[in-house]
């Protein structure tokens, strides 16, 4: 797969994604936020194992400790990120969660060079701009006064960082995807039934009002979605990732005026073209510059 294919896999990752946000906000009406991220982890979990058993039946040489501390890092990382979402949820609109999710295209970047002293791309900066301006316009060009469901919701964004920054870093020499996407759904269904059981009455009849987004957040958003994501990061670098996954605010906004009859702004538009320019910034300028150092020689 080269970096092209991967980025698309990783724009359709962000299709999914986009389209399971209002899943995750309706599925609380009747179902507590710890309770939906461990039962849609767990289903998530479900899926993908049997894969993970067949790449493992494959694989050249078995994991190192390094490998699987670093999966279960990853699964931390992501748990803490779906539970400050999830929860931020209940105390903030959707318009303020779906921008100040998308700051982790700034804070991706910022890790790599703060952390792993390793500066991206320079165009990395910009398009990271870019995107984060068209996603605040994509939810409307303002917000309204923060909240603590907006300061829980900045703290999901900053665990995504970290959560794409380790897949980046782990799923390359380990070349086993499919069970590090195991591993991080089985710790967030863990993580999830744990908290949900100390503090959230749990019912049937909770779970029967829930139950078609439990599905589809379980085995598409969460199950192949994330899937994708690590397949995709295998062949390109965190912060490109993070400018593709940074589409999932476009999509939402697009399924929501395609499914739901929302009306997309003229801003939200614009918010729109922007993302698209930078992926595409992303995608291109990198090759064009390497070409034209090519023919210089």
């Amino acid at each position: 797969m080269n970096r092209m294919q991967a980025n698309l896999v990783l724009l359709l990752a962000a299709a999914i994604w986009g389209g399971g946000f209002v899943a995750q906000a309706t599925a609380m009406e009747t179902l507590g936020p710890f309770w939906f991220i461990g039962l849609r982890f767990a289903i998530a979990t479900l899926c993908v194992l049997p894969f993970a058993i067949n790449e493992g039946r494959r694989a050249s040489q078995p994991l190192s400790e390094r490998h699987v501390k670093g999966f279960l890092m990853i699964g931390l990382a992501l748990f803490l990120g779906a539970a400050t979402q999830q929860v931020g949820l209940r105390y903030t609109t959707v318009t303020n969660s779906s921008f100040l999710t998308g700051l982790y295209v700034v804070f991706v970047p910022a890790i790599s060079v703060i952390f792993l002293r390793k500066a991206p791309h320079w165009i990395i900066w910009p398009a990271a701009l870019m995107s984060l301006a068209g996603i605040f316009l994509l939810s409307g060009g303002a917000l309204d006064r923060l909240t603590i469901g907006d300061g829980l919701t900045i703290i999901c964004a900053f665990f995504w960082a970290i959560q794409l920054t380790l897949v980046g870093l782990f799923v390359g020499d380990s070349g086993r995807p499919l069970l590090l996407s195991t591993v991080q759904f089985a710790v967030c269904a863990i993580g999830g039934m744990l908290v949900g059981a100390a503090t959230e009455h749990l019912t049937l009849d909770a779970i029967s009002g829930a139950l078609t987004e439990i599905l589809y957040v379980g085995i598409f958003s969460s199950g192949f979605a994330f899937v994708l994501q690590v397949i995709g990061q295998r062949y390109t670098t965190a912060p490109q990732a993070a400018i593709f996954l940074s589409a999932e605010a476009l999509f939402g906004g697009l399924f929501g005026a395609l499914l739901l009859n929302e009306t997309l702004t003229t801003a939200g538009y614009v918010g729109c073209g922007i993302i698209f320019v930078a992926m595409i910034m992303v995608e291109t300028v990198p090759e064009l510059l390497k070409r034209k150092s090519i023919s210089a020689r």
